[in-house]
């Protein structure tokens, strides 16, 4: 089968459940080769060959480190020139989608983003996106090139399949106009012991209805061992940071549980956690549309309910 080229996120020496997503759709549709920015692929190979992926390239030029996504577009064009992959993943990031847009110009390329799903036939990827919010699924494949496609966090759920992964260490040449927007300073992103919200097994989100007041969201997230979300009237309103945005120009999340405290159930919204196994709303407005995609709704102010809720679920641990 052709490689597939899946670019690999990873912090503190793990790799991110996205990655591990991408590298089993990527088994669909070839055979994984996971790329590695920067140091550490020695220490992430053995977790990458428990999905699939035998080849790890390993790229650690400082231009990586020093300089924004144009190094590593560039250093994706010349692993591609000689791959001549099948398809080049990468998660729906931010940054995904710039290195994502940058690699398909270079290589000639069509490029896919917001994928949730990848399939194969008779050597011509096809993706699945899910788009107007949820309300269309579409079908795709490109034209030209290999497809670059970048791939929704929680779209499928990891599955092992593995291999003994070997590590080889690849030379790139980094052009000098790949270097003109250089880092100058970055700030480590504060640790607030909570889950990641794209990985995390409990969401609780707030909306408009918490009126910026998130200590009650905060609490029965931390009581639940959950990760904290926002809806875009929170977010807008600068009552908490876009990082935690859900929703269709956010953060897709697909969670055992989700909690939506004060969100009306926008369209928007919805779009980035109607795939929650179990989805519990509370809203004063008994005729908010979240109470339509809910499996247990409480019709009631949020700032009385989720501190009960919270004190009985820290009495039953004890």
């Amino acid at each position: 089968m052709s490689p597939v080229v899946v670019v690999v996120e990873h912090l503190d020496g793990q790799v991110a459940k996205p990655t591990l997503e991408l590298l089993t759709l990527a088994r669909r549709v070839g055979d994984p080769v996971a790329v590695v920015f920067g140091a550490g692929a020695d220490a992430l190979a053995p977790g990458l060959g428990q999905y699939g992926a035998a080849q790890v390239l390993s790229v650690t030029d400082p231009a990586l480190d020093d300089f924004l996504v144009a190094p590593k577009a560039e250093a994706l064009a010349q692993i591609c020139a000689r791959l001549q992959p099948a398809a080049v993943l990468f998660t729906s990031t931010l940054e995904g989608k710039e290195i994502a847009a940058r690699l398909a110009v270079k290589l000639g390329s069509g490029l896919i983003t917001d994928a949730t799903d990848l399939a194969a036939t008779d050597g011509v990827v096809t993706t699945t996106q899910s788009v107007f919010a949820g309300n269309w699924t579409v079908r795709a494949t490109v034209s030209t090139g290999a497809p670059v496609v970048t791939v929704k966090a929680n779209a499928t759920a990891p599955e092992p399949a593995p291999v003994e992964a070997t590590v080889e260490q690849v030379e790139v040449s980094i052009s000098d106009a790949a270097k003109t927007a250089r880092i100058v300073s970055s700030e480590p992103k504060k640790e607030s012991g909570r889950p990641e919200l794209t990985e995390a097994a409990i969401v609780v989100s707030g909306g408009r209805g918490t009126g910026g007041d998130f200590s009650e969201v905060e609490g029965l997230a931390d009581a639940l061992g959950a990760a904290v979300g926002a809806s875009r009237a929170a977010v807008d309103s600068g009552w908490y940071p876009h990082s935690y945005q859900v929703g269709q120009t956010g953060k897709t999340v697909s969670p055992q549980l989700y909690v939506a405290a004060g969100i009306s159930g926008a369209i928007q919204h919805r779009a980035g956690m109607q795939t929650s196994k179990a989805i519990v709303a509370v809203n004063k407005d008994p005729e908010a549309p979240i109470f339509a995609l809910a499996d247990l709704g409480v019709v009631g102010d949020l700032h009385t309910v989720l501190p009960a809720v919270t004190a009985e679920v820290q009495a039953r641990k004890g």
